[in-house]
Formats: structure tokens, sequence, C-alpha cells
């Protein structure tokens, strides 16, 4: 039996793809967020600190990776510090993602004053085969006086510094944003509900295993305050502007239409993915950027292993002649990660998409650009674990300005990446009868996880 033909071959012409993006609740887009690229940790560390140094009144905190590294260690303290001046500060952190970390956090924390919870508890090794263990926090938020937000893709953990793989010379390549206003506001919300929904379902697992976090099935101080707070927040609606005004329409025709001057500016969304109402609103986000591009698409992910939608959505915009890149790991950190999205090449190449791989660190970004006023950053790779089970995070932009430094950003990462185009690098691809075995473990972890069922 014979392979794939040559992934240089001229592309077929692509059946169209529909745009369930149009289905999903629309995005609550908003003015004045000002959004700040913060490329590298080297970034958002020192601009975190400085937020929460001047913190007044509430510091909101949920991250996948809460290590004890020098830098995480530095962001503990500074936590601390403003819990002991009175600040009210809640720090949620996966209890797969900060395993490690959980026994050193958890006094220091509670000393402090912090309040501190584990989300979903990694309990033993039979937790990997049984359904829905698998649905992460993979959110990195920071709210600090619901006005102040950092988003991105950047866990707590020195760049330079890998779990698995140690340390290295070089920091891994990953972004962050900081933003203000009204979206700060929402987002605050948006983490309150998931703060709120595991005090809930997490407090008779708490008290069982002594496990750090508030109860409301137990007999401490905070008992009758918790229920006084799940109670108000069921009965509140999520924040609105101080004048009362709604968020700008989620169709940007329509910002323009009522804010002239607005789009031209800068308008933002928060992004999330829930296992609710929100389920597929990232994987739709980027399907409907790509469905409207006319020049470039962007793509920077470490995990790349999308559904049909997606994929579909690629090969439309690079036949109708827009110029569509996808940077991908060439540092492989997970060989079935890896070997994943290198099932795929074949597919993406015969299209017209160009692939690079970065090798000079590990990559950990998840950002695109779309034309030259669209962008996204967050915690969501474009794979099943991220776009179908995991607890997701992402901001989308349009603004030129941030879309022209964020697009200016990747192309230098890519100038420094080996592009996927010449013979000795095309055996860099998974062997072709490998790719039927990857779409059925993806199908199956899917499965095992809870997700929602996707096609591969």
């Amino acid at each position: 039996m014979n392979g794939p033909a040559d992934p240089l071959s001229a592309p077929p012409l692509p059946t169209p793809a529909s745009d369930p993006a149009l289905d999903d609740p629309p995005l609550d887009w908003y003015e004045g967020a000002m959004p700040r690229l913060l490329p590298y940790g080297a970034a958002l560390f020192p601009a975190m600190l400085q937020a929460i140094d001047q913190a007044q009144h509430s510091i909101w905190l949920q991250t996948y990776i809460f290590h004890t590294d020098e830098v995480a260690l530095r962001i503990a303290g500074a936590l601390c510090d403003a819990a002991r001046r009175g600040v009210q500060v809640r720090v949620l952190v996966d209890g797969l993602g900060s395993a490690r970390s959980i026994a050193t956090l958890s006094p220091r924390f509670a000393d402090a004053g912090v309040e501190f919870m584990v989300f979903r508890p990694w309990r033993h090794w039979t937790d990997v085969v049984q359904r829905g263990r698998w649905r992460r926090l993979h959110r990195k938020l920071c709210v600090v006086d619901a006005h102040t937000a950092f988003i991105g893709g950047i866990n707590l953990i020195d760049d330079r510094l890998d779990i698995h793989h140690g340390w290295s010379a070089q920091p891994r390549l990953d972004y962050a944003v900081q933003y203000h206003g009204h979206l700060a506001r929402q987002t605050q919300w948006v983490m309150q509900r998931l703060w709120l929904r595991t005090v809930l379902t997490g407090s008779l697992q708490r008290r069982l295993r002594n496990l750090p976090g508030p109860g409301v099935f137990d007999t401490s101080p905070n008992q009758r305050a918790y229920w006084q707070e799940l109670l108000d927040w069921s009965n509140s609606p999520p924040p609105v502007d101080e004048d009362g005004a709604p968020p700008i329409p989620s169709s940007p025709a329509a910002a323009r239409r009522r804010t002239p001057r607005a789009l031209a500016d800068s308008l933002a969304a928060l992004v999330v993915r829930d296992n609710f109402s929100q389920r597929r609103a990232i994987e739709h986000s980027y399907i409907r950027a790509i469905n409207r591009a006319s020049r470039r698409v962007l793509i920077v992910s470490p995990y790349f292993y999308p559904g049909l939608d997606f994929r579909q959505a690629l090969k439309n915009a690079a036949a109708r002649g827009v110029h569509v890149v996808l940077l991908l790991q060439g540092r492989i950190d997970y060989r079935l990660a890896g070997w994943a999205a290198r099932a795929l090449y074949g597919e993406m190449l015969r299209a017209g998409v160009q692939i690079f791989e970065y090798t000079p660190a590990y990559l950990h970004a998840k950002v695109a650009v779309v034309d030259d006023d669209w962008a996204t950053v967050g915690s969501s790779n474009i794979d099943p674990l991220s776009l179908l089970v995991n607890l997701e995070a992402n901001l989308a932009v349009r603004d030129q300005a941030f879309a022209r430094e964020l697009g200016a950003h990747i192309e230098s990462q890519i100038a420094r990446s080996l592009p996927i185009d010449t013979p000795d690098r095309l055996r860099t691809r998974a062997p072709w009868w490998l790719r039927p075995f990857v779409a059925l473990a993806a199908r199956a972890f899917v499965a095992l996880a809870g997700g929602i069922k996707a096609e591969y």
C-alpha cells in the first residue's frame, strides 16, 4: 500500500466550510480594555507583582501551575503580603498541574490569610482512567481590584524551568496580556463563578481529605458567609458598565454603527471554554476569524490537532489566497502530542498552509493574528484537550496596533524557526499510517475525559 501523495503537490480545491461560531452565544466586546502585550514571564511577572503590591481591595488568581521556584514564590510572597494588609486574596490552582506545590503553598497561604483552594485534586494513579478526571483548570487569570487583569498562557513558574525536563538556557516562548476596566470586572465575575462552584462541589471532599479551601459542610467560621455569597451570586447578573450601558454589540459592524471611533481604537472580549454554555466558544472564535481572513493567518500553538471544521477553515483560507502560517513546537516535550501534530503536516502542506517548527526553546504560546486587526492570546491550545475538555480562557482583541505588535513578534520567532518545506525536513512528519491511530486515540481520550464529541 502506498502512502499519500507528495505534500508539496498542488492542493485540491477544498469544499466550503460551515461557520459553527454563528450558533454560539455572541461575544461581548468592550471598549477601554487597553490591552498590553507581555511577551515571556520576564514581562508578565514584574507587571503582575506591581499590581499585587498596589492592591487595595481584592486579588483573584487562577492558574494551572503555581510552582515553588524563586519566581513563583516571589509572587506567593506578594499575595501573602497583600492578605496581611487586609486585601481579600483568593487563589485557585489545578490539582494536577500544581500537585507538587500544594504541600508547600498551602501552609504559607493559610498563615497569611490567603484563601487557597485546589480544583479537582489529583488523588492517585487510578485517576488516569476515571471518566471526567482529565477536565482540568487550564486558565491563567489574575484580576486586581476588579480593574487590572492578566490573561495568557504563562504559568507561575520560571520561563527557563520545565517541570518534566528541568532547566533550559533559553526561556520558552509564551505570551500574556494586561488589560483594564469593565472587561477586568467581567473576568473577575467569571473567576468568582468558578470559585463558588468549586467551593460548593468540593467542600465535602476537602473536609474528608483535609485539603485546603473553604467549606460549606463543616463548622468553619466562614460557613455561613459562603452560603450567603453563593446565594447572592446566584441571584445577581454579570456586572454592567458604570452608566448601566450594556457591552458593545457582538458584531463589529454593529459596534461601528454605535461607536464610530471605538472599533478603530480598540475592542476586546473575554472568550472562555467551560462544560456548560460555552463548550466550543474558543474553537468557534478561531474559525470565525479564519473564515473572514483576507490577507494572513498566523497561528502559534505547541499542541496542534484541531477537528475537521477548524482544519477546513484553514484550508479554505489558503485556497482563497490567504497567507496561512502555523508555528508549532520543534523541541518536543510530549512525544504523543508531537506525533499528533505531525500526523496533520501532509494535509496542511497539500492545502498550501506553511508550517514552521520552533526550535530555540520549548514553545508554550497559544496566540494568533488574523489580517491586521484581530488577535487572540490565552491558555487554549488547538487540540482536543483544550478545545473540548479543559476550562480555558482567551482574550480576543480587535485592535490594529495590538495585532501589528503581536504579528511582528510572531514573525520574528518564525524567522528563528525551521520551515517544513524540504525533503529532509519533511521526514520529521509522522508516518502516514499513524494518522488513523492518532484520530482514534483523540476520540477515545475525549470520551474518557467527559468532553464533547468532535470529528477528527
